[in-house]
């Protein structure tokens, strides 16, 4: 028996597929010359024909007048002319060892490579791509199949299926076969690849998709009319060669940005990156970034930069550009482009919006509106008397613009408060301790403002930022006071009609008035008391009886009334009422004993007021007022608790 050639499985690199027949036995679609050779230089010119003087260009013909006719080259440096010649998009030094040129009509496309002698490897997946150029026949054994990588575009068109590689063996025993396994064939995705049983062929049935399976590891193998194995199986690679199919995307949205406002020339204010779904080893996947638009396009259209190759933005205006109180609107928003090769014409692009702020910082100090503000108070209120307002250009919903008010002077007795009203930020000063006229009608504040953020540096508070407030305390008619109040007195009952109790005293507070104080009584069960209405002094009436039912463990209670001399009443509304006139009477009690009573008519005319205009149109009727009887006492009066110990 002679000795058996060994089976290789060739790549088939210039394949031909006609997508209609060729009658034309003189023409054969294709590339002219399928192969060619040239010197690594120093370095690939841009614009420079890469083939040598004798062949300069690639010649591709698919018979019917090259109709739509597209070249693409393996590497994203180089195109073809529309004339075949091959050029450098740029200088660069290393590309490999071999590329490959596709070309395609609607009526045919074949594939042809250029073998760079003395070429530098490449690093990363595209070296593992392209190594079918450079790969040494696996060492024989008894038997061998030498295979190499078969190289697919992804996205090929139709028609399917088509070859994309052969096994050759010329000296097979009659009646094997070939046999090809593995995930893409009888694995899932099962019936992508197959090969003919005879012949060797190896064909691809469906469009391939890189970015789903970037590469397929089958098996080759020879059986005999049994399907026993004769040789192999032997590991055959399908690399699938990347289309730049993908656009960027902005994957991680939204883009919100802050800077601070008088930030120097470069700060960084946000990073911004896209995806890319194309293999990242060739220009498919190498993306640039550049800003589209800007808006708004003042104080400058071009308020920020981005870095074309890592996706920082950062400020290029000045810092005095930078001023939040002087922008237009402290929110800028970019349309942020990426576009894939590298930030060449022919690249893919995504847009991505990204929102920047322009923070405030407290450059500006709080500043009341006015230097002087005056209020007015009853003694003895309490509760706001007077907001305190400021103006600050920073940012309301910050602390460099909420302000924080304090009293610094005129406070000694702690009878004011000021706090923030956290929705206009004024002031609101309170009286928290009442007031008391006689002491002191007059009151002076020395209040100061700041903010709840520190100023920076270069910014100080200044005069406007203390206010004086004038307050004036309006005297009120207080009622007389007894001291003591209650008064304890011990007598023996039985004691003779007349005789003295005791004397009473009250004083006015109302000391700068000068009123004259009269007493009288104001509840004396057993009616066994009188008091003298000018000096006090209490006696007896009657006998006092221990055993009276008006003494209660041995005490018998009464209560005295002081009245000073303030001789008007002020009538107030204590609910909204109609439009109308009423008549309301009013009953006037002195404080004789017997007390003398006398009622008064007193008309009220109810009207409307808005917008600072009064109408009193619908005020003409006259109602009678029947929800309650208003009793006046024409005097301030205080009431003595008084404990007869019998």
């Amino acid at each position: 028996m002679q000795p058996r050639t060994p089976l290789v499985l060739g790549v088939l690199l210039s394949q031909v597929l006609l997508l209609t027949s060729a009658e034309d036995l003189d023409c054969t679609p294709g590339f002219q010359q399928k192969v060619f050779h040239i010197q690594q230089p120093a370095e690939f010119i841009e614009d420079q024909l890469i083939l040598n003087c004798k062949q300069r260009h690639v010649t591709f013909s698919d018979c019917k007048g090259n109709e739509k006719l597209r070249y693409e080259v393996s590497s994203p440096y180089f195109k073809v002319n529309s004339d075949g010649g091959l050029v450098a998009l740029r200088n660069i030094s290393a590309v490999g060892r071999t590329l490959f040129i596709h070309a395609r009509t609607p009526h045919a496309e074949d594939m042809a490579e250029l073998m760079i002698i003395g070429g530098r490897d490449i690093q990363g997946p595209l070296q593992d791509i392209f190594k079918f150029a450079r790969t040494s026949p696996v060492p024989r054994q008894k038997r061998s199949i030498v295979v190499s990588p078969i190289l697919i575009p992804e996205n090929q068109r139709q028609p399917f299926p088509r070859d994309v590689g052969k096994v050759v063996d010329s000296d097979r025993p009659e009646g094997s076969k070939f046999r090809l396994t593995g995930k893409g064939v009888d694995q899932e995705p099962k019936g992508i690849f197959r090969i003919n049983e005879n012949t060797g062929s190896v064909s691809v049935t469906r469009t391939l998709d890189r970015e789903m399976i970037a590469t397929y590891q089958l098996f080759v193998e020879t059986t005999d009319v049994n399907g026993k194995t004769l040789e192999g199986p032997v590991p055959l690679e399908i690399i699938v060669i990347d289309q730049n199919d993908n656009r960027p995307i902005f994957r991680e949205g939204p883009y919100v940005g802050h800077v601070m406002e008088g930030s120097p020339t470069g700060t960084t204010v946000m990073r911004m990156t896209a995806f890319d779904a194309d293999d990242p080893a060739t220009d498919n996947a190498l993306l640039r970034y550049h800003i589209r638009q800007q808006t708004p396009d003042k104080p400058s259209p071009n308020m920020f930069y981005i870095d074309p190759e890592k996706g920082d933005i950062v400020t290029v205006v000045s810092p005095a550009l930078l001023d939040r109180e002087t922008l237009e609107n402290p929110k800028y928003e970019l349309i942020i482009e990426a576009q894939d090769m590298a930030g060449l014409d022919v690249g893919l692009t995504g847009t991505a919006t990204a929102t920047i702020m322009i923070d405030d910082k407290n450059d500006h100090s709080p500043k009341f509106t006015k230097k002087e503000f005056q209020a007015t108070v009853e003694e003895g209120a309490v509760g706001v008397i007077v907001n305190l307002t400021v103006e600050d250009k920073d940012d309301p919903a910050t602390g460099a613009w909420r302000a924080a008010y304090t009293i610094i002077n005129g406070n000694p007795a702690q009878s004011f408060e000021i706090h923030t009203n956290a929705q206009t930020n004024e002031g609101m000063l309170s009286v928290v301790k009442p007031l008391d006229y006689e002491i002191s009608a007059f009151h002076t504040l020395l209040i100061k403002v700041e903010n709840e953020d520190p100023l920076v540096p270069d910014v100080s508070y200044g005069p406007s930022s203390t206010a004086t407030v004038h307050i004036t305390v309006l005297d009120v008619n207080e009622g007389p006071v007894f001291y003591p109040d209650p008064m304890m007195v011990t007598k023996q009952e039985n004691i003779s009609a007349g005789s003295v109790l005791l004397t009473v005293n009250a004083t006015d507070p109302d000391s700068l008035q000068h009123q004259t104080i009269r007493y009288s009584v104001y509840k004396d069960p057993a009616g066994w008391l009188n008091i003298n209405p000018i000096n006090g002094t209490v006696d007896t009436t009657a006998v006092l009886d221990r055993e009276s039912p008006f003494v209660h463990n041995s005490v018998y209670t009464a209560l005295f009334l002081a009245i000073d001399s303030d001789t008007h009443a002020l009538v107030s509304l204590l609910q909204n009422l109609n439009k109308a006139n009423y008549n309301l009477p009013i009953m006037v009690t002195d404080s004789g004993k017997p007390p003398m009573t006398n009622v008064t008519d007193l008309r009220v005319q109810v009207c409307s007021c808005k917008n600072s205009k009064v109408d009193c149109n619908a005020a003409g009727a006259l109602r009678s007022s029947t929800v309650s009887l208003l009793l006046i006492t024409l005097f301030s009066v205080a009431c003595l608790g008084e404990l007869l110990d019998i």
